[in-house]
């Protein structure tokens, strides 16, 4: 309906939930008018839903001045509320992405927050289960219920840390693929993807991409499902010959392929990326001795500095990437060589933190200084909790991280802890 109340109803329908979906529906409205919003609601039996807001896109290649949104992972239910998306919910936006670590995979535990129902999910109904479980948070029911979502996986919507076909425990390749499946499964059921999505025994195509007029255009990478397996262990160690292996890979050649291409052939003002894991190269041993993570770019250093040197050469107008999934604010410029100090600044990557993974967070600086003085690259770092709030137009792009001073408990205030601005022509991130 183009109204609230339901009232001035477009368009509706009949479509059968059946039990091979979860009872799920994924309604495809065709013939809608461009760039306006929208409500909607479903009827079954004498069940009505709540009422739920969405958008279309403008038109491609239409001008448009401007465009809203948030970004936001990792929500651990057992570790906290989700107060953050009640704030959001409240926001003036177009739009929310999600960047992965929608649900965990983990045991229930006591003595925490709330509580995971069953053991370690690994088949389909556990799967289902534990969406259910996660959708039943009010604050995170608005929020779905406010804005159309963009969604993209990591890894706890299957596996600690897999790669592929190989999992945190490196089970057989077969059983775990069985496991990736129901995960996958289960993952389309409870998202709002299109039909194209819908899995084919272990495999799901979730990369892809839009364009918000002539102002942005967004390529949604999955860098869990193509990749090679960490080269030295999944933790943060000292580099080895693994990293620099010119086969390692995140994204696999096709989807590389697909959004370099894709990059090439933008006439947007703007590129977006959201993404997982962290893109920005990061020491994170003070003093002569080096440490990277290796679940992450600096991991696969050669297909970190291919897509880097692919921003230097082709230039695509104003690349900005999003990225969550290690509970912790940061703000990063991008680079082909960090040795390099005079070296060029091909991109800026905004890195929000979690929802309630980890906790209350901090706000303590230990450490941090220290930690900045050996990355210059690095413009800013904050491990409390909440999400990003950004707002696009042809002058610049603004990122506001929203910070919430609890999770363990409800009812958290919020508060905008930091601002940093990319001006249109101008690669890197400044502090407003």
């Amino acid at each position: 309906a183009r109204d609230e109340r339901m009232q001035d109803v477009v368009q509706s329908g009949t479509t059968i939930a059946t039990s091979a979906l979860g009872h799920s529906v994924h309604v495809e409205v065709q013939g809608l008018e461009p760039a306006r919003w929208y409500w909607y609601r479903f009827r079954f039996s004498s069940e009505v839903s709540t009422v739920g807001r969405t958008r279309t896109l403008p038109e491609q290649g239409i001008r448009v001045d401007r465009l809203r949104f948030a970004f936001a992972s990792c929500q651990h239910f057992e570790q906290g509320y989700f107060t953050a998306y009640k704030h959001m919910a409240e926001d003036d936006l177009d739009l929310v992405f999600h960047l992965g670590d929608y649900i965990y995979e983990y045991a229930g535990r006591d003595g925490r927050v709330r509580r995971h129902v069953g053991d370690e999910i690994e088949v389909i109904d556990d799967y289902r289960n534990r969406y259910a479980l996660y959708r039943s948070d009010l604050d995170l029911q608005a929020a779905h219920a406010a804005f159309p979502w963009v969604v993209t996986w990591d890894d706890h919507e299957v596996d600690n840390n897999y790669a592929a076909d190989i999992s945190e425990d490196e089970l057989p390749s077969e059983l775990f693929l069985r496991r990736r499946a129901a995960a996958y499964q289960a993952y389309y059921e409870h998202m709002p993807l299109r039909r194209r999505s819908l899995p084919i025994g272990a495999n799901l195509e979730l990369y892809r991409g839009f364009a918000w007029g002539d102002l942005a255009s967004c390529f949604v990478l999955d860098t869990r499902q193509y990749r090679t397996n960490q080269p030295c262990g999944d933790g943060r160690v000292s580099v080895c010959d693994g990293t620099y292996d010119p086969a390692a890979t995140l994204l696999g050649p096709e989807q590389e392929r697909w959004l370099t291409t894709g990059l090439d052939q933008s006439e947007t003002m703007w590129n977006v990326i959201p993404q997982q894991v962290q893109m920005t190269r990061v020491d994170w041993t003070t003093g002569d001795e080096e440490s990277y993570g290796m679940d992450v770019w600096s991991g696969y250093e050669v297909a970190r500095r291919r897509l880097m040197e692919f921003l230097a050469t082709r230039r695509p107008n104003n690349p900005i990437v999003l990225t969550g999934d290690i509970h912790s604010n940061w703000v990063g410029d991008l680079k082909v060589d960090y040795q390099d100090s005079d070296g060029p600044i091909v991109g800026t990557e905004f890195i929000g933190t979690s929802i309630s993974s980890g906790g209350d967070g901090s706000n303590s600086r230990d450490g941090v200084d220290a930690m900045l003085a050996d990355n210059p690259w690095v413009k800013f770092f904050n491990a409390q909790r909440g999400y990003v709030r950004c707002d696009i137009n042809r002058r610049e792009y603004v990122s506001d991280y929203r910070v919430v001073d609890f999770v363990t408990r409800p009812g958290s205030p919020i508060s905008n802890l930091a601002s940093f601005v990319v001006e249109n022509g101008r690669p890197g991130a400044y502090r407003r």
